[in-house]
């Protein structure tokens, strides 16, 4: 009998190995089988996954040196300046890390840009899946694991925010205190639970747990997840020529893509450790250890929670009212309400679009933005929303900055926060309008080549060409839904929801530009004088 190697032995075990069922060695070769489009809104998922993996190995390596404990020392490290204060063990062996561990700058700060660029990449991961339709059947699930990812990412960088235990951070846990004792009713009890008493209480001690394991740990099966629901899904893609609900056009997963995802991944990570080797982030030694008598000034927030602090500032001064013996403070409240219903529309839109447009097929194929001008413009309207709630965070810096009362910039941004939305919905679809206007206008007459010719009856015309076949296919509109009919239900009835649900429908597709022409479909118009002079040209 052959005796096999011990290599030979492990191939052919992990050959048998399976994944979900399904043996290793025919995964490979569905991933060499498999194609994907070679599209630049598929390289943030990219660079997401390069600011998990330096967040989470730098993240390990810091977990050697710092001490997770609000115990007061005397400081006695590197820094000179501060020698002799007393300040907590966490923040003192930040200090350590800082100015006497080799290579500890270094690692904090790629730990901290990384954390900074990580919703970055998520957002725009958000917005490109939003505005190409990718969020429909079958990826609606998708759509709810991206929106958790980011939410996870949120909650892991406010954790670590405060695990310094400098300054800064502290000023940035009072006002989290002030919004727990806010809350009516539960305000007291969530907050000495958070704080593990007054302030500033455990909560070093309570935020390290979160920040190391829970929420590091939730984000890493988020992705997960998320990456096996598009293993199993498949890759979405632009219309275009030979690009089918079934037909992939693009390059080999294996090696290609795979090898072009991993030049960017590499090229992600250089630059997080370029930049933290030449740009100062969270200078903790300039300012100085937490103090609860003392705030900072001009303290702003890690930009990814700019929104949270934008909504409590536009709210009007004096809102509040004393009912079943109790203080209900709307300033706290009516921003929690309206952060929260913003975030519950963005995670629930694919299902309401569905309901409202009836549209429950499965789709492979993306949407241009232009063609799909109300969704665009609800997107144009959310983004204005979030970033007006994101600028009023540095409403003070604002002030100072352009000489301007502080109340007129809050005023001003009051003013957007209600108006911006609107107008931007309505410039956006104006412009998707435009384009799809735009585009009907090449389908039918072709492109200008500035070629003028004379006719022979003296008039002078411009020559159109004709697009090609590809670039036909990939903005010509083949699958445009109609809108909701009202009809009856079983009992003979029209329900006030599908009377609403009739309205919305119409109100989604209103002032589409659609083309249904022959002429359309055989790339030609008969009525076109442009084409007609040039094969008069062509025949002489």
């Amino acid at each position: 009998m052959r005796n096999h190697s011990i290599t030979d032995r492990i191939a052919a075990r992990v050959g048998a190995a399976t994944i979900f069922g399904r043996r290793l060695t025919d995964v490979r070769a569905e991933a060499r089988r498999r194609r994907v489009p070679s599209h630049w809104t598929n390289l943030f998922g990219i660079v997401t996954l390069a600011c998990i993996v330096v967040v989470t190995v730098t993240g390990l390596w810091l977990m050697f040196f710092y001490s997770p404990s609000s115990d007061t020392v005397t400081y006695s490290g590197g820094y000179a300046p501060l020698h002799g204060a007393e300040v907590s063990k966490a923040f003192a062996s930040t200090m350590a890390i800082t100015f006497d561990v080799p290579g500890g700058l270094l690692i904090r700060q790629a730990h901290h840009w990384a954390a900074l660029l990580l919703p970055a990449a998520i957002i725009m991961q958000l917005l490109t899946t939003f505005f190409t339709g990718a969020f429909r059947r079958p990826r609606r699930g998708m759509w709810v694991l991206l929106f958790l990812v980011f939410v996870s990412a949120l909650a892991a960088g406010w954790s670590g925010y405060a695990l310094p235990d400098d300054l800064l951070s502290s000023t940035g846990l009072r006002i989290t205190e002030g919004i727990a004792l806010g809350i009516p009713v539960i305000g007291t009890w969530l907050a000495s639970l958070l704080f593990g008493g007054s302030f500033p209480g455990q909560i070093i001690e309570h935020l390290y747990p979160l920040h190391v394991a829970v929420f590091p740990a939730l984000l890493i099966a988020l992705v997960v997840l998320r990456g096996l629901a598009a293993w199993r899904h498949g890759p979405p893609q632009f219309a275009g020529r030979g690009r089918t609900e079934r037909n992939v056009v693009g390059v080999p997963l294996v090696p290609t893509a795979a090898a072009r995802a991993g030049g960017l991944f590499l090229l992600v990570t250089a630059l997080l450790l370029l930049v933290s080797a030449t740009v100062t982030v969270s200078p903790i030694w300039l300012y100085g250890p937490a103090d609860p008598a003392a705030a900072g000034a001009g303290s702003q927030p890690d930009w990814y929670t700019g929104f949270l602090d934008g909504a409590l500032r536009l709210v009007p001064p004096d809102w509040e009212f004393v009912w079943l013996g109790r203080t209900w403070t709307l300033a706290i409240l009516v921003p929690l309400a309206v952060v929260g219903i913003y975030l519950l529309a963005v995670v629930a839109y694919p299902f309401v679009e569905e309901w409202i447009t009836g549209d429950h097929r499965d789709h492979h194929v993306l949407d241009r933005p232009r063609n799909t001008a109300t969704r665009t413009g609800i997107g144009v309207a959310g983004i204005v929303f979030y970033g007006v709630l994101w600028l009023a965070a540095s409403a003070d810096l604002i002030a100072t900055q352009f000489s301007v009362s502080l109340e007129t910039v809050i005023a001003t941004l009051q003013a957007a926060l209600l108006l911006g939305p609107v107008i931007g919905f309505s410039v956006a679809r104006r412009v998707c309008l435009g384009l799809q206007r735009k585009d009907r206008d090449i389908l039918l007459h072709g492109f200008e080549t500035g070629r003028i010719v004379r006719l022979p009856g003296g008039e002078y015309v411009e020559v159109h060409q004709q697009l090609g076949e590809s670039e036909r296919a990939r903005i010509t509109v083949t699958d445009a839904p109609r809108p909701l009919q009202l009809r009856p239900n079983a009992r003979g009835a029209l329900t006030l929801t599908e009377r609403l649900r009739v309205r919305l429908s119409r109100f989604y597709f209103a002032d589409r530009i659609e083309v249904d022409t022959p002429e359309l479909a055989s790339g030609a118009d008969p009525h076109d004088t442009d084409a007609a002079a040039d094969l008069e040209l062509r025949g002489r």
